[in-house]
């Protein structure tokens, strides 16, 4: 797949800037904060209506306007698309494919897949759980799109939930049984949806990330990647998980009473990552967890070109000073012109010669894109 044109208009600090890419690989180079990595978090926007660094739409939005958008042109094997997503300050968003609007926003995703790694992947070791499962779950939506609406689900129903068992715990009121098991029948059945998925998608990843790794240090560690559901999970069959998750609902009911929040579920799974048997936040160097996420990324592109059939883009934010001389080139050797890569920087000593050659250079200053350096 190839992104032939992206238009950005009133979108974080571009009032209305039109690129096109005329190279497999595309080096934006500029100083911090000029706008390189809001031309990044665009099309990833377009390929998983997600943003890895805001939540909400209207830090999206530039100051002073009601709304933004971004029109893209991508060409595939099976034609070419044009895909435009409007973001509004008041956080309602619509998305057009070809002109058409679109009703379900799950339709729009599988149409651009691409896949981000930026220096706050870092974070995926050396952080907390949310992190990991954030990035299995955006992963997962462009893997089976449906999974976005799944999710919604299982969230809706979580904070209705929430809200009940709050409420009864503020106003000390006696538990209506009969109307927390209406509630715990859908998130038993909800979230198994989820469950099963996460699983099954890090039962694809691990193997293909553990091979990566293994390249990648020379075959010195082995890298392991475990899904460790909060509902025991021996048997990954519908019924099986659906009852597993029920009874330990039951096991935490007095918990959940006292704390007034939901105790059980897939929002509270865990992603392990071992290296050599030890934890990866505890074990080595920055170094060498710089080297586990870069195997969980080259194994996210291999995994979402073998499902769609073909390379997504690859977005590397800022990503090339975060590793060393080695790290870059196993990363550079694995794209090589197999996946559109679009790439951040402050100065272009990080690339050799033959790359630079090769690559279309863009200058980003202060929202403004300028061609040909």
């Amino acid at each position: 797949m190839y992104l032939k044109t992206l238009n950005l208009r009133q979108f974080r600090n571009y009032q209305d800037q039109k690129v096109e890419f005329t190279a497999a690989k595309t080096i934006l180079v500029g100083n911090n904060a000029q706008g390189k990595s809001n031309l990044l978090e665009a099309v990833e926007l377009l390929a998983t209506l997600r943003s890895h660094r805001m939540t909400r739409d209207r830090d999206l939005v530039q100051e002073g306007e009601a709304i933004a958008q971004i029109d893209a042109t991508l060409e595939r094997q099976t034609g070419v698309s044009d895909l435009t997503l409007t973001l509004r300050r008041n956080g309602r968003r619509s998305v057009a494919l070809n002109g058409e609007s679109i009703r379900r926003q799950m339709d729009f995703l599988g149409v651009l897949n691409a896949v981000q790694f930026s220096s706050l992947d870092l974070e995926l070791v050396r952080g907390g759980p949310e992190g990991r499962r954030n990035w299995l779950d955006t992963l997962l939506i462009q893997l089976e799109p449906v999974y976005a609406h799944i999710l919604q689900q299982y969230n809706h129903v979580l904070r209705q939930r929430n809200a009940f068992l709050k409420k009864t715990q503020d106003l000390a009121l006696d538990t209506d049984q009969s109307e927390l098991a209406v509630w715990d029948a859908q998130l038993a059945t909800t979230g198994t949806r989820v469950i099963r998925r996460r699983d099954r998608a890090i039962q694809r990843l691990a193997p293909i990330a553990t091979t990566w790794h293994g390249s990648i240090s020379g075959s010195t560690e082995v890298l392991q990647i475990k899904y460790v559901p909060n509902i025991p999970l021996e048997d990954n069959q519908p019924e099986e998980v659906q009852q597993a998750f029920l009874a330990k609902i039951q096991q935490r009911a007095v918990a959940e009473m006292h704390q007034g929040t939901t105790l059980v579920g897939p929002h509270r799974d865990e992603i392990e990552l071992t290296i050599n048997q030890t934890p990866a936040r505890q074990y080595g160097s920055q170094g060498q967890q710089r080297t586990l996420v870069l195997a969980l990324k080259l194994a996210e592109l291999q995994l979402i070109e073998e499902v769609v059939k073909e390379p997504p883009l690859l977005l590397l934010d800022d990503v090339l000073a975060e590793l060393d001389l080695s790290r870059q080139n196993q990363l550079l050797d694995a794209i090589q012109d197999r996946f559109q890569t679009l790439i951040t920087t402050t100065h272009l000593g990080s690339f050799d010669s033959q790359w630079l050659n090769s690559s279309q250079i863009l200058l980003v200053k202060a929202g403004e894109i300028i061609p040909n350096l």
